[in-house]
């Protein structure tokens, strides 16, 4: 079994912190990494890497093919950025006003090509081809990028037997992955309400219908569908994250607008939440006299980790890190547009440690201060590497105990 080369990782890590540093300063938003796929195009020319452009306006595909026929692997990492202003004071900070890597991504991304480098140089041993996939408008649900990337025929001409992805996760320390069979990430919808009421001055609120009240009252309502209405063991959350309603300190507001999220595992109670906010929203308003439009989008489904890819993971995270690398995780309820391709093709995703050394201040994704733990870079880049290398044999295997069986039988 071919085994990925310490000095070799030693003599990229350098590399990845630079680029990963790089990508950081100048974020893009979802749509617009455009100079953020240059240089990832600038690092794989420089490596050797074949690769392809124009999926989903802003992606990459790198190609990497080994010496001998075999299955496809495929590897996945995110490029967009959030809008977010950094609060950071490190040396590299975002330059791009309003605009920050506050999930990772540049780390996702440099880690990528740390590992398409790795892969590169090995592959006259390798079975089969590596695909690295850049892929732009992770943030941007529901439509994400995902999607648009297999519309725009990504897999054409190398339909991948099994595609992998890695998240930076603060939660865990550096040395220990999160890997577990089944879901790991939830559905991720999200909802807009318009109440519409009547206005007037503060002093005359029986000549007014207050959508401010209104909202209130729908605020405390729709929490009765994860306490109420939801089997408890199959979990549920509802935020309302944004509120915008009023004039100002004596006016009667006409209108208020709610925007949120819910977050579920499965399609059931995706689809039960779905229903009764609908039906909580409209009888709630109806009952203060109040109008309500309910707009409800549905956006990534659930991550679903193929059973026999995310043992995969672990063994060969076991090989690397040791026993007391993959500790049992919960799922989280966070949305991830890599569960679109998983509908489509085998695979696994998994969450890789990046807790900082003081961990009280180890800020969560999508946080302005957020940091991650650049140690953590060297090891993302080998277990992607040893990860695309054990599929490439284990398909290989496959392939030829599918060919002796066949044998055997006729």
């Amino acid at each position: 079994m071919t085994v990925i080369n310490k000095e070799m990782l030693k003599k990229i890590l350098e590399d990845v912190i630079h680029l990963r540093r790089q990508l950081h300063r100048y974020p893009e938003l979802s749509g617009e990494e455009y100079e953020t796929s240059k240089v990832i195009q600038s690092k794989l020319t420089e490596f050797g890497i074949n690769f392809k452009t124009g999926y989903a306006k802003t992606g990459v595909l790198g190609i990497i093919k080994g010496s001998r026929p075999g299955g496809t692997v495929a590897l996945r990492a995110d490029i967009d950025a959030l809008p977010i202003q950094e609060r950071n004071q490190v040396s590299f900070r975002s330059q791009n006003d309003g605009i920050m890597h506050a999930c990772g991504h540049d780390a996702h991304a440099a880690m990528l090509v740390g590992t398409g480098y790795l892969l590169n140089e090995i592959k006259e041993q390798l079975p089969g081809t590596v695909l690295l996939l850049f892929q732009p408008a992770e943030e941007n649900s529901p439509v994400g990028g995902a999607k648009p990337m297999m519309e725009d025929g990504v897999f054409s001409h190398y339909p991948p037997d099994v595609i992998f992805g890695q998240h930076v996760w603060p939660d865990l320390p550096v040395g220990e992955i999160g890997i577990r069979e089944g879901a790991i990430m939830g559905n991720s919808d999200k909802f807009k309400i318009k109440i519409k009421g009547s206005g007037g001055h503060a002093s005359m609120p029986h000549q007014t219908i207050d959508a401010i009240i209104a909202a209130n009252q729908v605020i405390t309502a729709l929490q009765t569908i994860v306490s109420r209405n939801v089997d408890p063991l199959d979990p549920i959350v509802l935020t309302i994250g944004k509120i915008e309603g009023g004039y100002r300190h004596n006016v009667i507001a006409d209108q208020v607008v709610l925007e949120g999220t819910v977050r579920t595992f499965t399609n059931d109670a995706r689809s039960q939440a779905k229903e009764r906010l609908y039906s909580i929203v409209h009888h709630t308003v109806h009952a203060m006299g109040a109008e309500a439009e309910v707009g409800y989008f549905e956006g990534y489904p659930a991550t679903i980790n193929t059973p026999k890819w995310a043992q995969h993971i672990k063994d060969t995270a076991q090989h690397v890190l040791g026993e007391k690398g993959t500790p049992e995780v919960n799922p989280s309820l966070g949305g991830e547009d890599f569960s679109r391709f998983l509908e489509k093709i085998p695979g696994a995703f998994f969450w890789l440690g990046t807790q900082i050394e003081e961990k009280e201040k180890q800020m969560p994704l999508h946080d302005p201060r957020f940091q991650l733990n650049e140690r953590a870079l060297s090891i993302g880049v080998e277990l992607m590497a040893q990860i695309a290398v054990d599929a490439l044999f284990t398909l290989e295997r496959g392939k030829k105990e599918e060919n002796e069986n066949r044998a055997t039988t006729i």
